[in-house]
């Protein structure tokens, strides 16, 4: 079995633990100016990677493509740090572009996840339709 599950929840966890770090450090600082920052730490990082890594578990054929599934990886876990890090340079230097060009990174990874699942929705056996399409 691919180890490929496990790496998106360990991604996950890994935003998890910043943005609530981030988060208890803004309530004892009474100060919230960096929300956004720990919005996207816990939805775009905790959530979808969470989510995509169960999709993985659940579909394990999905991480049987050696190019498409680590790279499908990599542009999400990858975007998932980079995009709020974005937002931090964003709100504190007003230099929107990391925030934009990781932002367009997640969605090139969010649409190749979505692709992957296509071929599962489409077949009547999902356990084959990924051999087929690859």
């Amino acid at each position: 079995m691919s180890r490929l599950p496990a790496l998106f929840l360990f991604a996950a966890g890994c935003c998890l633990v910043v943005g609530t770090g981030l988060g208890i450090a803004m309530g004892m600082a009474h100060d919230f100016h960096l929300a956004p920052v720990h919005a996207h730490l816990n939805l775009v990082g905790w959530t979808t990677l969470a989510l995509m890594g169960l999709t993985y578990r659940a579909w394990p054929q999905l991480a049987e493509a050696r190019v498409l599934a680590p790279l499908q990886f990599t542009l999400s876990a990858g975007s998932a740090v980079a995009f709020p890090a974005g937002i931090y340079v964003s709100i504190e230097h007003e230099a929107p572009g990391l925030a934009i060009g990781a932002a367009l990174v997640f969605l090139a990874g969010a649409l190749l996840f979505l692709a992957r699942l296509l071929p599962l929705v489409l077949a009547r056996r999902p356990a084959m339709a990924l051999a087929a399409a690859e």
